[in-house]
């Protein structure tokens, strides 16, 4: 019987798709083909033994379907009636068309409509069916002969023979393969094991490895069982029909696929020369800026913070304008589904990106005419802590406490940024804290002894010397500010603290009460601790009590 009509099919489309996919739509848009036989409402193919001989027009008295069996059947029964090597075909001209005779039966009528859907002239095409049919009939008597059964059953061994191959190489691959590449794997990835402390294990990555492997030699196998079933029952003529549906079902799609892929090769080219030529672009604008940043290329009035920020920006633009320009070449994209799509898509991004787009221009602000570096140390409202990294929807901070705050930009925008970390006269930061003193002591000795403890405090700077304010006369105090400038920006914090304890231990020194923040009246006593203090706290006294009993 030789190579089923199908299989030759499956090969040859790897080898002239290409061709027949120019030539497809070469023949569709130029020459303007009539509509595919494919459409079973008007056109409907005769077939006989799994093989399409020709095809009809339907009409709605009777359809394209229903004629087309009514003709297989025919010629069915003419061939069945006898063993004969010839048959005597005749065609004789009628009401309807051209009416074909085989052995003296009428078998069908070629009709005008049939010959407008060929496009060509009625006897013509009337004889081209008539020699089908003959075809047809000597065929499905040569099929049925006792030396075609056994031709049949010949083939159907011989594939039978190439299946159990094809198993038993599939089993024995499926046995040795996935060790072979789960040892590979776990070997490979066992480096990265100890890299990540175990995290990634290298015996689940084999086992996945493994499952992968056998999976796909399950799929071979099924799918060489599929097509040794249907070229099994092609061999035999009473299965040719159940044969050409199997094969048909994934066959069909499988060549449809093909077809649509070498069809869309054209736009698929554009698409991609469009994707270099951004890249290009992108990669030519990188090496700009990195010649900007590196002092190769200079630009006037152009900030250092700005080079990369801009070129992300480019690079979003080039990426953009490249998407826009390949839309048309998108399959469906001028589908009126597809389109709809993009409508709905559109109206839910305007509609829920108010808040976003703000973000986005206020970003742009903020990279641009921004207040602050990364590493800065800052105050926002009462967000307190050192920039990390200025995005383009937000900027992120680390507190002071190891926090991970995230502010949006436009808040950023909108709010006053306070920078401990920038310098504007070189004198550094200016420090400063309140304390309140009764009015009984010498404004002089408070402000010797604030400036003892400004003078304590490492880190604040002897020059410019530090200085006092009065800051305000209250009730019962008067406020005392003490100043000193620093250069230690990011160690606010800290410095606030030493300070702080530098004052309560030099006024505890000089018997002064600190008053802070207010009090009614004195009392007796004055409310300050020892000056020199070394006693056990509590829990230390209570430890030491009990070992000495």
């Amino acid at each position: 019987m030789g190579i089923p009509r199908h299989l030759l099919c499956v090969l040859a489309i790897l080898v002239l798709g290409v061709g027949t996919g120019w030539a497809q739509e070469e023949e569709d848009t130029e020459n303007n083909a009539p509509p595919a036989i494919s459409d079973e409402v008007f056109v409907q193919g005769v077939e006989v033994d799994g093989e399409q001989l020709f095809a009809v027009r339907g009409s709605t008295a009777l359809p394209a379907k229903e004629r087309a069996e009514l003709v297989a059947k025919r010629i069915v029964e003419v061939a069945e009636r006898s063993e004969a090597t010839s048959v005597v075909m005749g065609v004789e001209r009628g009401e309807l068309g051209q009416t074909i005779f085989a052995d003296g039966v009428m078998v069908s009528v070629t009709t005008l409509a049939d010959a407008e859907f060929e496009q060509m002239e009625l006897p013509v095409l009337a004889s081209l069916h008539a020699e089908a049919i003959e075809e047809a009939i000597l065929r499905y008597r040569a099929n049925r002969t006792d030396e075609a059964f056994s031709q049949s059953t010949l083939t159907a061994l011989a594939w039978s023979a190439v299946f159990a191959f094809y198993c038993g190489l599939l089993l024995w691959l499926r046995k040795r393969i996935p060790r072979l590449i789960a040892g590979i794997v776990e070997h490979r990835t066992r480096g990265i094991q100890e890299a990540t402390g175990d995290i990634v294990q290298s015996q689940a990555v084999s086992n996945l490895a493994k499952f992968v492997i056998r999976l796909l030699i399950d799929i071979i196998l099924f799918t060489g069982f599929y097509y040794y079933l249907s070229f099994v029952l092609h061999s035999f003529p009473n299965t040719r029909p159940v044969a050409a549906l199997l094969i048909r079902y994934v066959t069909d799609p499988i060549i449809g696929l093909l077809l649509g892929f070498v069809g869309y090769l054209p736009n698929l080219i554009t698409i991609l020369i469009i994707a270099a030529i951004a890249r290009w672009m992108i990669k030519g604008v990188y090496l700009f800026f990195e010649s900007v940043e590196q002092g190769v290329i200079e630009l006037r009035s152009f900030e250092d913070h700005w080079v990369w920020p801009t070129y992300n920006l480019i690079r979003g633009g080039i990426i953009l304008t490249a998407a826009v320009i390949c839309f048309p070449y998108i399959p469906g994209s001028d589908s009126a589904a597809f389109q709809g799509l993009t409508i709905l898509v559109g109206v839910m991004v305007s509609l829920g990106s108010n808040s976003v787009i703000s973000n986005v221009l206020a970003g742009l602000f903020v990279l641009y005419k921004r207040s602050m570096n990364v590493g800065d140390r800052i105050r926002v409202g009462d967000h307190y802590g050192d920039v990390m990294q200025i995005r383009l929807m937000e900027t992120y901070l680390r507190s002071v406490k190891n926090e991970l705050i995230s502010i949006p930009n436009a808040t950023l925008l909108s709010s006053e940024v306070i920078n401990y970390s920038s310098k504007i006269d070189g004198k550094g930061l200016l420090l400063h804290t309140t304390v309140g003193i009764g009015y009984e002591e010498p404004r002089k000795k408070v402000e010797a002894m604030l400036i003892e403890a400004a003078r304590r405090t490492k880190g604040l700077k002897k020059s410019p010397e530090p200085f006092v304010l009065v800051t305000g006369l209250l009730d019962f105090a008067t406020n005392y500010q003490i100043n000193a400038f620093t250069t230690r920006g990011s160690s606010l914090p800290l410095l606030l603290s030493e300070l702080h304890k530098n004052i309560t231990d030099v006024f505890n020194e000089n018997g002064v009460q600190i008053m802070t923040p207010n009090y009614e009246a004195d009392t007796p006593e004055l409310k300050i601790s020892e000056v020199d203090w070394d006693a056990p706290l509590a829990h230390e006294a209570a430890k030491a009590a009990a070992q000495k009993a």
